[in-house]
């Protein structure tokens, strides 16, 4: 093992409180920032668009307020209200789409200087300000047509435009802090005048009592409570300390008071946004939070604190394969001090629980697969390399990649399934199975050509052969494929042929045990085999599959002519037994020890489908997703405590989270233990419990339309035949 630094600092309680809110603020300016920005630039330029709009109705009433709004000596009348409506309607709209929107903000900030000194001073003016001053230093973000032209301005043959770009890019590293220590300034300045108002409103003392604003304290001190509350929040923002937390505070006091009476509401909500654009902007050298901050990361500093000499002495942690459970471990193992490398032959993580949709032309490919690298990002201590395993030297500590080596001092497999044809792998060719997105392309493809060539044929045989799909095993994956594909026979190609009746489509599923879903009880597997044959589904319990060729399948003594055999029957684990020459069962998962590792091997820990371990009350940890989670952040905390010098000695135990399957439109099941669901309920409860597992929000919404679309019109969205058809055998 590489010599190894310890820090007394791992895992103390105030490094990882440190770890946490630095992650999640940063998680919470990526996902909040850009669309935030774009409301506040919306309602920064809603007055000045309705302005301008309101004069260009009535011309007269704009030419008597532009002598009032722009009494300029120097212009007449009508060019005065020319010049501010167009500044007012062009600088508002610039703004709201942010297409420079620095410009904008210095047309508009000398318009409004002219009304704000010789017309009215209002505070709705002063406020609307220091927005077009936040704007002219930073920029707006990155929903903003400037953004996405910045680069490509630098370049431009646009005159002076790339100066432009540099000088804006200096004004915001140079007068960011600046500008933030102004905002901070006059909204502790706004905040101590609220409060002392608060102080002296004798009219919001009952009204505090009565609408339960502090009830614990005197009536003729809940006022000065909150007074007092709202000054000490004042100070501490001018200080520039704890910002994000005190501007949160500082709006629920704006909206509490507001709402019961005290202040103007247009004023209120002009100063809600400008407390927003402090909780979610970056910290400011210029405030006690930066140095708190940085005093903070050098007494507990995070991995991306650390020098690289330090780094290099850093436990070295490989994780093989970026399924379920290798992706909980890394995600768990995102602030320990170790270098973690993700290895997996794909750059992309994949939703298996879906794959079938894909294979059914409901959905595409990109819905279910995320890259890697983007799902790690921000994990500083974790790279992913694109690699396939050849085996493992578990002496030596490396894996083989090929071309190289990778050494490791603790390894974590996990490394999934494949199909398992039980010893006939020659029938792989002609009945593909479903657990890569290239084998739902090939399966949509299948399904998708057989419909095509049956239109083509004249001969009857051979287009009842072509609109025949045999399913070969009744769990959850063959009870979904079949119910799926006759539902897209059924429904979703209604009227797209002329010669054939996609209707007319054989879907038989073939289980060899005596019922469907064998892992869910008896009434539920007996309603999964009802609602599949209301849709169709020939269902064929206690058959046994005896051949598989390119005319069809042998089941029993029925020959079945079929172009389209799939298989859901069987799954292998991954080749990780072998590598290691580990002691493994029937199916080559890894027998590993209760608490996940390697007999022999204690540094090395298998996890997910690549694991046999009886964690369940005795039995073998089935082969699902929250199992794999659970397993890789199981050893991901083995992992840590060794990392930091101790040892945990709790065994892994499984919990059971329930198994669900859907059969078709508003048809599914659900059992989790305490409770048994099946038809409609349990149908969205599966569609709701799917959406939230997927990886990125992005997947989330594209999902969620695709299953509107297919639900209110029956269509699939992705029917597209792609790739080549490769020959069987």
């Amino acid at each position: 093992m590489s010599h190894i630094i310890r820090s007394p600092f791992q895992g103390h309680p105030l490094r990882t409180l440190l770890a946490f809110v630095t992650e999640w603020t940063e998680m919470a300016h990526m996902a909040l920032a850009p669309p935030l920005d774009a409301l506040l630039r919306w309602f920064v330029a809603a007055p000045f668009i309705a302005s301008a709009v309101l004069k260009l109705s009535d011309w007269n009433t704009a030419l008597l307020l532009a002598q009032n709004e722009y009494p300029v000596d120097w212009m007449d009348p009508v060019a005065a209200a020319w010049t501010g409506v167009l500044v007012e309607l062009l600088g508002g709209v610039a703004i709201a789409v942010g297409l420079g929107t620095r410009f904008a903000c210095i047309a508009l900030l000398a318009l409004l200087g002219v009304i704000h000194i010789e017309y009215v001073a209002l505070i709705q003016n002063q406020v609307i300000g220091v927005f077009l001053l936040w704007y002219l230093v930073h920029g707006p973000g990155s929903w903003s047509l400037d953004h996405l032209v910045r680069r490509g301005m630098v370049d431009s043959p646009v005159p002076l435009a790339a100066l432009a770009v540099k000088l804006f890019q200096a004004l915001r590293e140079r007068g960011g802090a600046i500008a933030h220590l102004a905002v901070r300034l006059w909204l502790a300045i706004v905040a101590s005048v609220w409060a002392l108002a608060l102080f002296g409103d004798a009219p919001l003392v009952p009204h505090a009592r009565s609408q339960w604003l502090l009830p614990i304290l005197p009536v003729d001190g809940a006022a000065a409570a909150f007074g007092l509350f709202t000054l000490t929040l004042a100070v501490a923002l001018a200080l520039g300390l704890f910002v994000r937390v005190v501007a949160l505070a500082l709006i629920a006091t704006v909206v509490i008071t507001t709402g019961m009476g005290f202040g103007q509401h247009l004023e209120a909500t002009q100063l809600v946004g400008l407390l927003a654009l402090l909780v979610l902007a970056r910290r400011s050298w210029l405030s006690l939070d930066h140095w708190l901050f940085r005093l903070a990361h050098r007494r507990y500093p995070l991995f991306e604190d650390l020098s690289a000499a330090d780094r290099d002495r850093l436990p070295r942690v490989v994780i093989v394969g970026a399924g379920f459970g290798g992706l909980a471990c890394a995600n768990a193992l995102r602030h320990e001090y170790c270098r973690v490398t993700l290895v997996d032959r794909h750059n992309y993580h994949l939703f298996q629980p879906l794959l079938y949709q894909v294979a059914t032309a409901t959905l595409s490919p990109s819905d279910i697969a995320t890259p890697i690298r983007s799902m790690v990002r921000g994990m500083h201590n974790v790279r992913v390399l694109l690699a396939d395993v050849q085996g493992i030297d578990a002496d030596e500590r490396h894996i083989d990649l090929g071309s190289r080596r990778l050494e490791y001092d603790y390894l974590v497999l996990a490394t999934g399934a494949r199909h398992s044809y039980f010893g006939r792998d020659e029938w792989a060719p002609y009945a593909p199975g479903l657990k890569q997105i290239d084998d739902a392309t090939a399966v949509r493809r299948k399904i998708l050509i057989a419909f095509e060539r049956a239109e083509n044929t004249d001969d009857e045989a051979e287009r009842n052969a072509l609109l025949t799909f045999v399913v070969v095993g009744a769990g959850p994956t063959g009870v979904e494929l079949a119910g799926a594909i006759a539902e897209l026979a059924r429904h979703g190609m209604e009227g797209d042929f002329e010669e054939i009746d996609p209707r007319a489509a054989r879907v038989i599923l073939v289980q060899s045990g005596p019922r469907v879903l064998p892992a869910f009880s008896e009434a539920l597997s007996a309603r999964t085999q009802r609602d599949l044959e209301r849709l169709g589904v020939e269902v064929r319990t206690g058959s046994r599959v005896l051949e598989v060729d390119d005319a069809g399948v042998l089941v029993g003594e029925d020959r079945i002519p079929a172009r389209s055999v799939f298989w859901a029957a069987g799954v292998a684990s991954s080749p990780a037994a072998h590598w290691l020459e580990a002691d493994a069962d029937r199916a080559g998962r890894i027998k590993t020890a209760p608490d996940l590792s390697i007999p022999g091997h204690s540094e090395i820990y298998a996890v997910g489908d690549t694991a046999y371990v009886e964690a369940w009350h005795g039995q073998p940890v089935p082969g699902l997703a929250p199992a794999a989670k659970q397993a890789g952040e199981y050893a991901a905390s083995q992992l840590a405590a060794r990392i930091r010098g101790g040892r945990s000695d709790a065994p892994f135990v499984y919990r059971h989270l329930g198994s669900m399957a859907t059969i078709g439109r508003k048809a599914a099941v659900a059992d989790f233990g305490f409770m048994r669901l099946s038809g409609a309920p349990a149908w969205w409860l599966w569609g709701a419990v799917h959406v939230a597992f997927l990886a990125n929000m992005r997947s989330r919404i594209s999902v969620t339309m695709d299953w509107i679309w297919a639900y209110l019109t029956f269509r699939a969205s992705t029917r597209l035949i792609t790739g080549r058809e490769e020959t069987p055998g």
